[in-house]
């Protein structure tokens, strides 16, 4: 079974076309949606994690019901590339044990493609996990935009959030397949049913 990275900074839309992937039964798992998984209260990677996001964010991301906040610790961990860091370096290795579960439930189920969709593969130990690498890229002004209506941030967070994130010349780099999201959601859907004609044509 081949790993596909979905990839691309904040506001470009790659869980759109994740989301347009698991639509057509192709195994997908959300990098986000497996560390809500992997920190909920009571669980065992909260307990093993969470004091040291504490240490490194502030013991305040974590309120009296042992519950994460996790819009305040995106605010800080994403606010500088040190920050980013420092969070993928606590968190990363317990994902990709999870993420590895649920690849490994995949190949039985017998799929020949499992897709990873995270912000930050690039440059990390999901890097050297994933067969095949594909960037989802979209306008500056767009990612903002979207970054704003998603996450309720200011137009001066979401430009910091960017740029504390790998440059978008670095992941096009070490990219297989870039899709250029530049227009509508139906030209993005269209852009997504290449891609997956694509990759089911890799060897």
């Amino acid at each position: 079974m081949r790993w596909v990275g979905i990839t691309g900074r904040s506001g470009s839309g790659k869980s759109s076309v994740t989301a347009y992937l698991a639509a057509q039964g192709c195994a997908c798992a959300d990098a986000d949606a497996l560390a809500r998984r992997l920190l909920a209260p009571g669980s065992a990677g909260a307990a093993a994690l969470l004091p040291r996001l504490q240490k490194a964010f502030g013991y305040d991301i974590v309120d009296a019901g042992g519950a994460l906040d996790r819009r305040l610790l995106a605010r800080r961990a994403f606010a500088t590339p040190e920050g980013t860091r420092a969070l993928n370096a606590i968190a990363h290795p317990a994902l990709l044990a999870l993420a590895g579960a649920e690849a490994q439930k995949a190949e039985q189920a017998g799929h020949r493609l499992f897709i990873l969709d995270g912000a930050a593969i690039v440059g990390g130990i999901f890097e050297a996990k994933c067969d095949v690498l594909v960037l989802v890229t979209a306008p500056y002004a767009e990612s903002v935009r979207r970054i704003c209506a998603r996450d309720g941030l200011t137009g001066a967070e979401a430009r910091r959030r960017l740029g504390a994130q790998t440059p978008e010349s670095a992941l096009r780099a070490r990219a297989d397949y870039i899709l250029e999201n530049t227009g509508t959601p139906a030209e993005l859907q269209a852009k997504a049913a290449a891609l997956l004609a694509w990759l089911r044509r890799l060897p």
